[in-house]
């Protein structure tokens, strides 16, 4: 008991003042809880660590869909004042023991850490790092099973047409400590990369991030172990176990070969190699607006899935049926169907290769960053191989999907994020912005600049926009503020008489300035604000007004 008391000692004063918070996010409005703080807070138990490498192995038992097995973890401590550490593991799964590991000269020791629990997370004392030492987490049981993946997600047990088992997982949001023992937080990914070694039965193919590096068969199991040497989010190190076929291309990159890897179910292996055609188009048109591919030493896959998608690194997850378009939906609504011209999937989550893998959000209230972004790179896809206009017309048809419900920068340390518009109005957000900008190649060196400079980093929304207001030299603070932590969408009320145009801004945030390019006796610029402006254009003659439908806003004409 001393230990537990001594850990809540330490721990309450860090938590306490969030526990009341209630928000409206994607999920019904709630109360968050107490596992809800320890989840999404990085205080006391996480601030002093830095986890360094995983090495995870897992058994999948089909018969009752129970895994069991250990993650070794190497970590670096960086505060020497604090003990106490924190590792997450979600019920229903049960951490069997912790064990250290003193890495000396002649020989290693092993020993057991006591633990105690506190709902989802396990917290110890942990030993004094005088020595190497390792810490492996042993864990088992029934992990939860996805309902909905990849949105309610967790382990996914299918079959394939043939009866053969079709396994993965994805738990983006819930969170890798749905299946194994972690530091559950998309601040701290493991600096020197992760391996994942699984087994399954030898009739099988298991495929996972970055490359392989081993396999043995023995009594009728496949063991491999697949490592990704980049830093990872710990949701993104994820098998998938099916009956594979594989084919290949290397791809001439910005930063020389590039191994594109396709697995796809052998049922499925003739469609995919017609399909997957959109993906080098994908890389030649990313590489172009977002810089290099920025993971060539683990390589690049497409690994059918037995959900929809998600964007695990190195290995983005396939599950779109083979078709165009979103399931075969034109998510666009634009006339000409632009969004039917490419594989959604393939295009999307790939682009978070670039925005959630390389730059990834230090809390997920900030996950507009990955999802406006790479909404945004679905109109750079369609600008860079069917034109501009194209682009823009696919960008102002996904405005037909945003609700405008609740702001799209979640509460943090909660573990939340915000309203679904962090997909199309983020998007549109970003589009606006290339608009004042007025500057292709300016806007294209900042979004290159951003992976560039923050290129395996966790950053914050305040460090996005603080280097788009330095790089484009233009100060966009309350368009940020309008579009991510309001959800007024700012209207421009105007008056014409003859030649006279009034106008001015409302249902804005206060000091809301983004001008405006439009047609008033000829294309110009205007500068609106809460007050009213005249802008006068003598002589007479055709006075129709508009406003360059690629501005998020509003208008209406006031009498």
């Amino acid at each position: 008991m001393r230990l537990l008391a001594k850990i809540v000692l330490i721990l309450n004063s860090s938590f306490l003042f969030i526990n009341c918070i209630e928000a409206q996010p994607l999920k019904q409005v709630q109360k968050f809880t107490h596992a809800d703080t320890l989840r999404g807070t990085y205080g006391a138990s996480r601030d002093w660590w830095d986890v360094q490498r995983y090495d995870l192995n897992v058994k999948f038992n089909f018969a009752d869909s129970t895994i069991s097995g250990s993650n070794r973890m190497d970590f670096l401590i960086f505060k020497t004042k604090q003990r106490i550490m924190q590792i997450d593991l979600q019920e229903p799964m049960i951490m069997d023991s912790i064990v250290c590991t003193t890495v000396r000269h002649s020989y290693n020791s092993e020993d057991k850490i006591q633990f105690q629990k506190d709902g989802n997370a396990y917290f110890f004392i942990c030993p004094d790092k005088k020595e190497q030492i390792f810490l492996t987490f042993y864990f088992h049981g029934k992990p939860t099973i996805a309902k909905r993946p990849p949105w309610d997600g967790g382990l996914i047990w299918k079959k394939s047409k043939d009866g053969s088992p079709f396994v993965s997982v994805a738990c983006q949001g819930l969170g890798a400590s749905v299946w194994y023992p972690c530091k559950d937080h998309q601040i701290d990914e493991p600096d020197k990369g992760a391996s994942i070694t699984f087994s399954f039965p030898d009739s099988l193919t298991g495929v996972a991030n970055g490359r392989k590096i081993k396999e043995e068969k023995a009594n009728g199991l496949k063991t491999v172990t697949w490592e990704v040497t980049s830093p990872i989010n710990s949701y993104n190190l994820v098998p998938y176990i099916g009956k594979y076929a594989h084919f290949s291309e290397v791809y001439q990159g910005e930063n020389g070969n590039l191994d594109m890897d396709y697995w796809v179910l052998e049922e499925n292996l003739e469609k995919a190699k017609k399909q997957f055609a959109d993906a080098p188009k994908m890389m030649k048109a990313f590489e172009h607006w977002f810089g290099p591919y920025p993971f060539y030493k683990d390589g690049y896959k497409l690994v059918e899935s037995p959900h929809l998608g998600m964007e695990h690194q190195s290995a983005i997850a396939y599950g779109n049926k083979y078709q165009n378009g979103y399931l075969g939906r034109d998510l666009s609504g634009s006339k000409n169907k632009w969004g039917l011209k490419f594989d959604f999937i393939i295009v999307h989550e790939s682009g978070h290769e670039w925005f959630a893998n390389n730059i990834t959000t230090k809390d997920i209230a900030d996950m507009w960053v990955h999802e406006g972004f790479t909404n945004y790179s679905e109109t750079l896809f369609t600008d860079y191989w069917f034109g501009k206009q194209a682009g823009n017309e696919y960008c102002i048809g996904t405005r037909g999907g945003i609700q405008n419900d609740i702001p799209i920068i979640g509460p943090y340390n909660v573990n939340q994020e915000g309203s679904g518009d962090m997909y199309p109005k983020a998007g549109n957000m970003l589009q606006t912005i290339r608009q004042v900008i007025d500057n292709d190649e300016k806007f294209r060196q900042i979004l290159r600049g951003l992976n560039k400079d923050f290129g395996l980093q966790t950053v914050t929304t305040q460090q996005v926009e603080k280097y788009i207001n330095n790089k484009s030299k233009i100060n966009f603070s309350k368009v940020f503020d309008q579009y991510l932590r309001t959800t007024q969408i700012p209207i421009l009320e105007y008056k014409q008489d003859g030649y006279n145009l009034q106008y001015r801004y409302t249902n804005c945030v206060t000091g809301f300035n983004l001008p405006l390019k439009i047609n008033f006796k000829g294309e110009r610029w205007i500068k609106p604000t809460e007050e009213w402006k005249t802008l006068s254009m003598y002589p007479e003659g055709d006075n129709t007004f508009k406003v360059d439908e690629n501005f998020y806003i509003k208008i209406k004409k006031v009498e």
